[in-house]
């Protein structure tokens, strides 16, 4: 239930993400990658492996 929940969220927040890009929302952009990065923390921290790119770890 945890892992579909996280899998839910991270695909919430891709796809605000990038409407926030396609509106120019710079401000917008980046609280969404900042949720990205943290919820494939989150994800990391309980053992769930969420596919990502490198520029969600947010390293």
């Amino acid at each position: 239930m945890f892992e579909q929940e996280l899998r839910e969220q991270l695909a919430q927040a891709r796809l605000a993400l990038a409407a926030a890009r396609e509106a120019g929302d710079e401000d917008g952009a980046e609280a969404y990658e900042g949720r990205i990065t943290s919820l494939i923390r989150i994800a990391g921290h309980h053992g769930i492996d969420l596919p990502h790119t490198p520029e969600e770890d947010g390293d």
